[in-house]
């Protein structure tokens, strides 16, 4: 059992507020998943510069000089922003690939939570409340994000453990459930060239759609594929730079409902989650159907 929330914003006035929603959001499904807890927050992209989120269980050693040995290595300004056991480091667009291989060789020890130009990725042991204050998530503006609660039940309770999992750039998955073919996935995943730092089902969905928007995919698309290709029992919420997307599998065993007003789109495991939300009184609420994909897309707004 673990708490699943999602926020996809339509009304920009809403954009400063994102990260004080969404915490609220998890931190009401606290009693879904005690045992660590996980933010993704998704900026707005400023055309220049492209954001890598780590994580270190020595901050004070690993984080220490990384910002000039960065700029050494990369020949370029680079701008590291510790928030506790996390920092987000800021590089330009072009120097992605090379300063997460120049991260690699410099801290072996620091993991990689998150990529891209816009997301940003906070996850720890521990209770919600804990790592959303921790890490200022509150405080954080964007446009979209996903967040996740965990009762851990088939493997350790670590942070790397914790969701949301990150596998291709601005990409991100949370998950309720488990997955019964992960091991035969992982392994075709592997072969196509896909890598995996956990044993975890949920970073082999993650990865699955990372390959299936590979393929020219967008969300919706990739999320029709994983009702065919995925077996067992899930609720996937996940994010894109642009996208918000959720499915269930043809049982849809594990709770979820959705509410839609003219400002945004909400995901909770349970309808208490989403009560605090500006306008719910007003919203359209339904429970997300079975093998059914919703997605929504800025790019595609209408």
């Amino acid at each position: 059992m673990c708490g699943i929330v999602g926020l996809f914003l339509k009304d920009k006035a809403l954009e400063p507020k994102l990260g004080a929603l969404l915490s609220s959001m998890l931190v009401t499904m606290t009693d879904r998943g005690p045992d660590s807890a996980g933010i993704a927050i998704y900026g707005n992209d400023n055309g220049n510069t492209a954001k890598i989120t780590v994580q270190s269980a020595d901050p004070a050693k690993d984080f220490d000089g990384l910002e000039y040995e960065l700029r050494r290595v990369l020949d370029a300004p680079v701008a590291v922003t510790v928030k506790s056991t996390h920092a987000v480091i800021t590089l330009a667009k072009g120097k992605l690939d090379e300063g997460r291989a120049a991260l690699t060789a410099l801290r072996p020890n620091i993991r990689v939570m998150s990529s891209g130009d816009t997301v940003e990725i906070y996850k720890e042991v521990g209770l919600p409340r804990d790592v959303v204050s921790r890490f200022g998530v509150t405080g954080m503006s964007g446009t979209h994000g996903i967040g996740h609660t965990r009762m851990a039940t088939e493997s350790a309770v670590t942070t790397l453990g914790a969701h949301p999992f990150s596998t291709g750039s601005d990409q991100c998955l949370v998950h309720n459930g488990s997955l019964s073919n992960h091991n035969n996935l992982r392994r075709e995943l592997k072969r196509i060239g896909m890598s995996f730092e956990t044993e975890n089902d949920t970073e082999v969905a993650a990865a699955y759609l990372t390959a299936e928007m590979a393929k020219g995919k967008d969300l919706g698309a990739a999320l029709e594929s994983a009702v065919d290709d995925l077996d067992g029992f899930f609720t996937f919420v996940v994010g894109t730079k642009s996208g918000f997307g959720v499915v269930r599998d043809p049982i849809a065993c594990k709770p979820a409902v959705m509410a839609e007003t003219d400002q945004y789109v909400a995901f909770g495991s349970e309808y208490r989650a989403l009560v605090n939300l500006p306008g719910i009184e007003s919203a359209r609420i339904w429970e997300p159907e079975p093998a059914t994909v919703y997605f929504w897309d800025h790019e595609k707004a209408a």
